[in-house]
């Protein structure tokens, strides 16, 4: 087995319970960590014997770009998404950090980090 992670992907999204965050956005960061087995690739030296990491950016900013409240949902939605289309990865985590959150304090960010694994 192997790990492929995508580290500090940055989006500008639109999540958020308050109907502000709707409409002006925010920073986001996502980190995607997968778990494959990277032996075949590693003998052949061939795209398709891997997951392609450029699928896995597509699926992280497509996901981010659909209105969610929570968090937890639209990392939930990018674990699934991975899992549905790549067959060949057997776990996924992601962390999802909002920027600069609007919480009342000086807090750089607020991350929360979910996983799945394929059944």
């Amino acid at each position: 087995m192997g790990i492929i992670k995508l580290k500090n992907i940055r989006t500008f999204s639109y999540h958020g319970c308050l109907i502000e965050e709707g409409k002006i956005g925010s920073d986001y960061t996502v980190d995607l960590k997968i778990k494959t087995n990277l032996q075949k690739s590693a003998q052949t030296d061939h795209l398709l014997d891997t997951v392609d990491y450029v699928h896995l950016n597509k699926i992280v900013t497509e996901e981010m770009a659909i209105r969610s409240h929570l968090l937890e949902h639209v990392a939930k939605r990018i674990n699934i998404r991975v899992l549905a289309e790549i067959e060949t990865v057997e776990k996924t985590t992601v962390w999802v950090s909002k920027i600069n959150p609007p919480i009342g304090g000086d807090v750089e960010s607020v991350t929360i980090k979910m996983t799945e694994i394929r059944k």
